[in-house]
């Protein structure tokens, strides 16, 4: 024994390398399959400086198998989380409304509104809306469109009838909104299209907004009926509930840097929050009429949202049909509304109306053109209905880009 050891000092020879080649029977005895579980955790023999790894590879791929399933559905859930959070809201109110009425004695949906739009300050850049001098053109006729000649389709609608006359109604006031707070603005940038422009209508169809939906109701829906509004107490109610958190978001943008950096590096974030608060109200509306909307008949339910889908198409082809006509008339193909940029921005964002705005005018008639619950529900119907469809038409784009990239190429 000590010639064996003096021999393996002498030419440096390791045990474990002795012991293979001079006794080859050592090779199949498997060292991990003698150690207990216990031992395989250890993984390591004292004194002897050699690491015994157990054979747990197959026991880890066996668990992550389980998180495959999980990763697409939370990026769809991402993607796709302001639909979700409103059919959530919607879905809570008929299985249990007694939270939702108890968030509604508390008068939980002003807070809500005045939450969503400090936000939409609260992330507002200046430098975005200063990049549309150049388009100012298709910008002004956005604003025009937006404000003044898409809700004159109300009228048309107001010609409806459907039992409740609320859902006719509901749609008629939400044609006369602006356009949407993000959608609008997100689908552009995902085409390639003018997101200054687009930022830029958004912003300003808003504030506009506050000041001409008040009459457009009263001159387009309220007289229809037969109803007085009173437009300078709606103004003034508007104006503090939706003005005021713009302004206030704004000026603590522009106040604290710290603030400014946060709310663009946590954008996601902050439209996820939006997304929370927005479907607080067809929660707690759902759930103040849920008696009264389960005694509506499902395919009453089915037309009204044919209709805010119907809505959506005529307003896709009105626009596109004035800006075909504006192309021609200002210099056809050299024409700033011929620039696909501009072209995309102006449609997208010129079709879509916008929901909370059009829940905090309801809020303020305070049943002056019928249950506010019945007013609401249609519109999120269409609201999620315009979404749906504008990421299907901006999915064609893309694809249809595509392949002319591909045929470029080949």
């Amino acid at each position: 024994m000590a010639g064996v050891l003096k021999a393996l000092v002498l030419t440096g020879t390791s045990p474990s390398s002795y012991r293979s080649s001079h006794f080859p029977a050592y090779n199949s005895f498997n060292v991990a399959d003698r150690l207990t579980p216990f031992h395989r955790k250890q993984q390591l023999i004292p004194k002897g400086g050699l690491i015994i790894r157990a054979h747990l590879q197959s026991n880890q791929a066996n668990g992550s198998g389980d998180s495959n399933w999980t990763k697409p559905l939370l990026n769809f859930a991402s993607k796709n989380f302001l639909p979700l959070a409103l059919v959530g809201g919607v879905a809570l109110g008929l299985a249990n409304p007694t939270l939702g009425c108890l968030a509604d004695s508390y008068n939980l949906s002003k807070f809500s509104t005045f939450g969503i739009f400090s936000i939409a300050g609260l992330t507002l850049r200046t430098e975005e809306i200063g990049a549309t001098t150049e388009a100012w053109p298709v910008g002004l006729f956005g604003l025009v469109s937006i404000l003044l000649l898409t809700p004159l389709f109300s009228r048309l609608i107001m010609q409806l009838h459907l039992q409740p006359q609320e859902f006719v109604t509901g749609l008629a006031i939400f044609s006369c909104m602006p356009t949407t707070l993000s959608s609008g603005v997100a689908l552009t940038r995902l085409i390639g299209g003018n997101s200054a422009l687009a930022l830029a209508m958004t912003v300003i169809s808003n504030l506009l907004g506050i000041l001409i939906v008040p009459f457009s109701i009263s001159r387009f829906i309220a007289a229809g009926v037969g109803i007085s509004i009173p437009t300078k107490q709606l103004l003034k109610n508007l104006v503090a509930t939706l003005l005021v958190p713009i302004i206030l978001g704004k000026v603590c943008r522009e106040s604290f840097k710290g603030l400014a950096n946060f709310a663009d590096r946590n954008s996601k974030l902050w439209s996820m929050t939006s997304a929370i608060l927005l479907s607080l109200v067809p929660w707690m509306q759902v759930s103040k009429s849920r008696s009264l909307l389960m005694m509506v008949k499902p395919e009453t339910c089915l037309i009204a949202t044919g209709m805010g889908i119907l809505l959506h198409l005529v307003l896709l082809a009105f626009n596109a049909l004035c800006i075909q006509s504006l192309s021609v008339v200002s210099g056809g193909s050299s024409s700033i509304f011929s620039k696909k940029q501009n072209v995309t921005a102006l449609l997208i964002v010129a079709s879509q109306k916008t929901l909370p705005v059009m829940v905090a005018v309801v809020q303020q008639l305070g049943g002056a053109l019928g249950d506010s619950s019945l007013l609401v529900i249609p519109c999120v119907a269409a609201h999620l209905n315009q979404i749906i469809l504008d990421s299907v038409l901006v999915s064609f784009w893309l694809q249809k880009e595509q392949s002319i990239d591909n045929i470029k190429t080949t």
